[in-house]
């Protein structure tokens, strides 16, 4: 592997590990504070995604769309959490699980009646073309404006968390949140707000990866699975975790789905090595999941025991 391949993919993993972050953030603070399991959050990564496509094509602006898509998105949010969702928290997990699923159905089958099966979205024309960061080394400026979004929601989700009233009564509720309710804090409040900043965050992902990936009905359910390993290997209910946990996932897939099919035709038949490679490559991410489990089963930075 040359030095610019290297950095190359480095700087895809690191991309594609923030905009991880952005959904596992929200994910973990409602699996860490609500004690739900909340398998519709990918969801909202779509509804995200479809209203920013919605949006910059009635705009003809990509950054007014995304602008407007977030809010909306975190509105859709807390308003499922305080009419469906608040039923759930004192259920078992199991019917979480079911009715959460039953809720991505429903959700999927809305989205299509609304915009159809997919919408298409583009990145802004003047970030279309390569930026030179060093000699050689030539890199899209799209994805470079997503790494800058990334770290800056990074950055603001952790001075939210640790420096405001509302961050303390987060790590208050995560830590214990009976003694949280007795303090005086409003945990109905609580949730709904934690709710809805975990909606705009997966509306920022959906919208940012759009024009990399597909806009398109389901595709919440892939990436969900991704953010769940996230905050297992993290810690459920540690934003530090998360974003750790993102950056690992991000650096591992990224590298594993670069590196494993060039090994593999140096050892294997092509043949072989044709199917082998990518199918090695696509277990790496929960590799790493098992190995983080063996060593540290509550995660590598969870509050809880």
């Amino acid at each position: 592997m040359t030095w610019i391949l290297f950095l190359e993919q480095s700087l895809n993993g690191l991309q594609f590990g923030l905009m991880l972050f952005l959904l596992a953030s929200g994910l973990t603070l409602v699996f860490g504070i609500m004690d739900m399991i909340n398998l519709a959050h990918g969801a909202l990564y779509m509804v995200g995604a479809f209203l920013a496509a919605w949006l910059v094509d009635l705009t003809h602006s990509f950054l007014w769309g995304v602008l407007l898509a977030v809010p909306l998105t975190a509105a859709f949010g807390m308003v499922l959490e305080s009419t469906l969702l608040r039923s759930l928290y004192r259920r078992d997990h199991m019917s979480q699980v079911l009715a959460t699923f039953a809720l991505i159905l429903i959700i999927n089958e809305a989205v299509r009646m609304i915009w159809g099966s997919d919408l298409a979205l583009s990145a802004p024309a003047a970030l279309s073309g390569p930026v030179e960061l060093l000699p050689g080394l030539k890199y899209p400026s799209y994805r470079l404006v997503i790494i800058g979004v990334g770290l800056a929601l990074a950055l603001f989700l952790y001075l939210v968390v640790t420096q405001t009233r509302m961050g303390a009564w987060v790590r208050a509720g995560a830590s214990n949140r009976d003694m949280a309710m007795a303090m005086g804090i409003n945990i109905q409040r609580l949730f709904t707000l934690v709710f809805g900043l975990g909606a705009a965050m997966c509306a920022v992902a959906g919208a940012m990866l759009g024009p990399l990936l597909a806009v398109q009905v389901g595709m919440g359910e892939s990436i969900l699975i991704l953010a769940f390993v996230v905050i297992v290997i993290g810690g459920i209910g540690s934003i530090w975790g998360a974003f750790v946990g993102s950056l690992l996932v991000g650096f591992v897939d990224t590298f594993g789905r670069t590196l494993l099919p060039h090994l593999f035709r140096e050892i294997f038949p092509p043949q072989v090595a044709a199917t082998a490679g990518p199918a090695a490559a696509s277990i790496m991410v929960y590799l790493l999941m098992a190995v983080v489990l063996f060593i540290r089963p509550q995660g590598l930075f969870s509050r809880k025991s």
